[in-house]
């Protein structure tokens, strides 16, 4: 495993994560204990989880595991606040951190962007929260640049802790961080925890037909990932990567984690797993790589 300083922060994370979305929604709470166990074994440090997962249930099965495990200092330990923002920030802070069953949040995020709150309100406690020790970096997930470009100049006017990290979805399907996004935080040192590097499950290809999804998949269970892999471009990527992968007699999954793992600009990517054996098969992608040659014929795609 290699480790990344995070963006403009003393947080080395490493360059895979763990996304603790399934834990107490997928998958229980003892397997996720497992899977926690072997991911620090295994050398993931970023465990990255948030208050809407599976109703607070995950920062729960995480602060459980903490607890019991006797590792939170061995943990860089991120989770994510859902709109409405603004003063409500401190509260949902504190109620994480007691889901967590700890003193403080390595990087606290935004979930979304909360166009109905004043952002100036939002940054402020925000703030609050790092003055006051019980946050030590924050971030923000699921913003365009424009909106992260605002926070910045935000924060920077008002002598507001400013964001350290960006948490986007990007995968061979979804690449649209690549026109600003990532341009921007190489320019102010920002940092980047990629999620969803198999699309939800779409990139494994399972899913044959748009709005078809096998029961007991992700988009079984979450149909509103539809909205976002459905169209024609995203599944002619989707079997472009079938194509490949016949032809290289890799697996369609080996792939596209390969694929993100070696993409620049990108500090960390979160996995989901479901099994010790989800953390050895993106382990396995990432020592594998990709051939220029083979990076330049998904990146075709």
């Amino acid at each position: 495993m290699d480790y990344r300083q995070l963006g403009h922060t003393e947080l080395n994370v490493s360059s895979i994560g763990l996304g603790c979305v399934t834990f107490d929604r997928e998958i229980a709470p003892e397997l996720s204990f497992t899977i926690m166990d072997y991911a620090v074994e295994r050398g993931i440090n970023l465990f990255d989880t948030a208050e809407a997962y599976a109703a607070g249930r995950s920062e729960t099965t995480v602060g459980t595991w903490l607890k019991q495990a006797g590792r939170r200092d061995q943990i860089i330990l991120a989770t994510k606040a859902t709109p409405p923002l603004g003063d409500r920030l401190i509260e949902a802070a504190e109620a994480s951190l007691q889901r967590l069953q700890t003193d403080y949040i390595d990087l606290y995020q935004l979930h979304a962007w909360d166009p109905n709150t004043s952002l100036e309100e939002t940054l402020s406690a925000l703030d609050a929260l790092v003055r006051s020790g019980k946050v030590r970096y924050v971030g923000c997930s699921n913003f365009l640049a424009w909106q992260l470009c605002k926070a910045l100049w935000l924060a920077d006017v008002s002598d507001w802790a400013p964001m350290k990290s960006v948490q986007p979805n990007y995968n061979l399907a979804v690449r649209d961080i690549e026109r600003e996004l990532l341009r921007l935080c190489a320019e102010e040192e920002i940092g980047v925890i990629t999620y969803s590097p198999l699309g939800a499950g779409f990139l494994t290809g399972k899913y044959h037909e748009a709005g078809v999804a096998p029961s007991g998949t992700r988009f079984d269970i979450l149909p509103a990932h539809w909205n976002i892999y459905r169209g024609s471009e995203a599944m002619r990527r989707m079997e472009g990567l079938r194509s490949v992968a016949a032809e290289t007699g890799r697996s369609m999954v080996n792939l596209a984690l390969s694929w993100v793992f070696g993409q620049p600009g990108i500090t960390s990517t979160l996995i989901g797993a479901r099994s010790t054996a989800h953390i050895d098969q993106a382990l396995e992608a990432k020592e594998m790589g990709l051939e220029p040659e083979l990076r330049q014929a998904l990146n075709d795609l």
